[in-house]
């Protein structure tokens, strides 16, 4: 980094509000949580935590054969303890899997320590994330389309118990994204302070 960018960096740095509480971005995959999540953090200048990644390098292994080798409930039951973990360690963005919100003790330990922030997209916004890749276990299936509609019509309702819900419309940028969850957590002063 040059002492110019390094300046820069500073200058930001005290522009950005103050982070109390860790935000954690919830919602379906594809929704951009790891994107918009990565983008936030480094806006507000503290650390960016993927529940997954930690998941992943603690099992020397990826999501898919984690599903493959031992079961789903065996991934819940680390992505649990993960979550709180990284809730409990460090204050900054959290990133976690589409299925994290819909235990009853992980919404209860985000609550505790930090914030839930839902990003909403549509069904057909998802699918055009998602359906060209080959990394999400629970849509290898035979029609994950229709299965994709099935955990979206069953996950809603909890994605909606989150704190702050933002719109992912399909259309607009990472930047755009990460101005609209700053505004939406510009009424939540336990959260950010602003400057």
């Amino acid at each position: 980094m040059s002492e110019k960018e390094h300046k820069q960096a500073l200058a930001e740095a005290a522009q950005s509000p103050k982070l109390h509480k860790t935000v954690v971005m919830v919602g379906m995959m594809g929704a951009g949580k790891t994107a918009v999540g990565r983008a936030l953090a480094q806006r507000l200048g503290v650390p960016f935590l993927d529940s997954d990644h930690e998941i992943e390098t603690a099992a020397n292994m990826s999501i898919p054969e984690i599903f493959e080798r031992h079961g789903e409930a065996f991934f819940r039951e680390k992505e649990r303890m993960v979550i709180r973990r990284l809730l409990e360690e460090e204050r900054g963005v959290l990133s976690t899997g589409g299925g994290a919100f819909l235990a009853e003790e992980n919404r209860r330990n985000i609550s505790n320590f930090g914030v839930a922030v839902c990003l909403q997209a549509d069904l057909e916004v998802l699918w055009n994330r998602v359906r060209h890749r080959d990394t999400r276990p629970l849509l290898r299936t035979a029609d994950p389309f229709a299965t994709l509609r099935d955990l979206y019509e069953k996950r809603v309702p909890l994605y909606q118990q989150a704190d702050v819900s933002v719109v992912s419309d399909g259309s607009s940028t990472i930047e755009d994204m990460v101005d609209r969850v700053l505004e939406a957590l510009r009424a939540r002063p336990d959260v950010l302070e602003w400057k």
